[in-house]
């Protein structure tokens, strides 16, 4: 089967990452192929991290990813930095963007856990799907199963 691409669909990603990897796993088992963004490669701008953090409804130091050598070098566990200069950190090491962002007609969402972009998608879950750990989260019928 192939994806239908989805212009609408925007997935901000680290294929380096598995959590990012399960959740385009989730966007593609719902028929799409969104547009996929290496952040690393190709960093939002500023204007664009507002808006995604906006979007989201959290603030700006909840998107800002810790457990990266950046975050502790800078210093960024002090509550000392306004949120802009928050956002000039994240624009100048991208890897203290936490991720993955996806954005859909129904809403924008930090996707952690990857199963929270079901909530946000459009058409549903096509067939079963496994996450890399072994965790089953959609079963064969596109059902998504309730993992205590």
């Amino acid at each position: 089967m192939t994806n239908m691409i989805d212009d609408s669909i925007k997935i901000y990603h680290n294929p380096a990452c598995g959590t990012s990897r399960n959740t385009l796993g989730l966007i593609r088992n719902s028929g799409v192929e969104p547009t996929i963004i290496l952040y690393l490669e190709t960093p939002p701008s500023r204007q664009t991290l507002l808006q995604l953090i906006a979007e989201m409804g959290i603030s700006v130091r909840s998107l800002l990813r810790q457990n990266v050598e950046p975050f502790t070098v800078l210093g960024l566990s002090e509550d000392k930095f306004s949120d802009s200069e928050l956002i000039d950190f994240m624009l100048e090491h991208p890897i203290l963007i936490n991720r993955p962002i996806v954005v859909t007609p129904l809403g924008t969402c930090l996707c952690r856990p990857s199963e929270s972009v079901l909530d946000i998608l459009p058409n549903p879950q096509l067939g079963a799907f496994t996450k890399e750990d072994g965790e089953v989260v959609i079963d064969a019928n596109g059902l998504r199963v309730k993992n205590s």
